[in-house]
């Protein structure tokens, strides 16, 4: 198999939060190229993982063959982690999510993620249903332009959507750099990058529905991991590191009383223990050798109670 995956984010960091240790069992819900896994076996530990890209567990299950019965891995999303998980439910004493798309993934024009290689419009992660071609030319200008704010945070998104709507009347969108050229010409050609990377990233999240994906993930996080197991997640922009705050923040003060009252009295128990009070980042050494470690935020908890 040719072609690499990307570098492995903040590997001592995260072995650090996961408490990785032989003879511990550990859930990689984003399998990639395996470095992260290859990190946590090389301590001993026993690794349970998934991804639902095909690629990607066909190149790390022959890389990390020579693990054994140690290292297994299947073909599944976030939503179908308790059935990965099996009769594991509540064993597990981690979980990590790295939630970037691969360079591998990024890198390849034939996927259609980047908008500085031209290919076909597809953004498929693996399972998606659908397209980015397919929501291009079949969506509305109103529909379109709520994607690019909600996903993307682009201020521009009803020009960029107006633009789509003529461009596909005259013909469809099929390439990326056609999408390319159409965000450029509503935006200006004075340093369009910007808004072509969110307008990239809105269709990617739409498309394979990540946002929601993740959100299932971390419920099902939270049930497979035993009292006193670890999450860890990796975050490469600020949607999905909002949700990974939200989550841990809510679940480790779950109340729900009014705001005046003097004490808690519904009872509820915290189900996490944040570890980490702030995102960690990679170090200026991490950058300066992996660029797009650049963005990267790595939020941990600890599970407190049984579910």
């Amino acid at each position: 198999m040719s072609g690499q995956y990307h570098i492995p984010v903040m590997v001592a960091e995260v072995l650090a939060l996961l408490d990785a240790r032989s003879g511990g069992l550990y859930l990689d819900c984003t399998l990639g190229g395996g470095g992260h896994a290859n990190a946590v076996l090389e301590r001993g530990g026993t690794v349970i993982a998934m991804d639902r890209d095909p690629d990607a567990i066909a190149w790390s299950a022959a890389r990390l063959a020579a693990y054994g019965s140690s290292f297994t891995a299947s073909i599944a999303r976030f939503s179908r982690i308790r059935e990965v998980a099996g009769e594991r439910m509540g064993w597990f004493d981690g979980v990590l999510m790295d939630l970037g798309l691969s360079s591998k993934m990024i890198d390849d024009p034939s996927k259609g993620f980047s908008y500085r290689l031209d290919g076909p419009l597809l953004m498929d992660m693996g399972g998606a249903g659908g397209t980015a071609r397919d929501a291009v030319n079949l969506m509305s200008a109103r529909d379109l332009a709520s994607v690019f704010r909600t996903y993307g945070e682009e201020r521009r998104a009803a020009r960029i959507a107006d633009a789509i709507v003529r461009a596909r009347a005259l013909r469809p969108i099929e390439t990326t750099g056609e999408l390319s050229r159409v965000i450029e010409s509503a935006v200006g050609p004075n340093q369009p990058q910007k808004s072509k990377a969110r307008i990239f990233q809105a269709l990617r999240i739409y498309v394979n529905n990540e946002l929601e994906e993740l959100r299932a993930g971390l419920e099902g996080a939270l049930e497979v991991l035993r009292p006193g197991g670890r999450l860890c997640a990796i975050s490469y922009h600020s949607l999905e590191d909002r949700e990974v705050k939200t989550f841990m923040s809510e679940r480790a003060n779950p109340c729900i009383c009014p705001p005046d009252f003097p004490e808690c009295r519904c009872g509820r128990l915290p189900e996490l223990r944040i570890l980490t009070k702030k995102p960690v980042r990679p170090s200026e050494r991490e950058i300066a050798v992996n660029g797009r470690a650049r963005s990267a935020r790595l939020r941990a908890a600890e599970k407190t109670v049984r579910i």
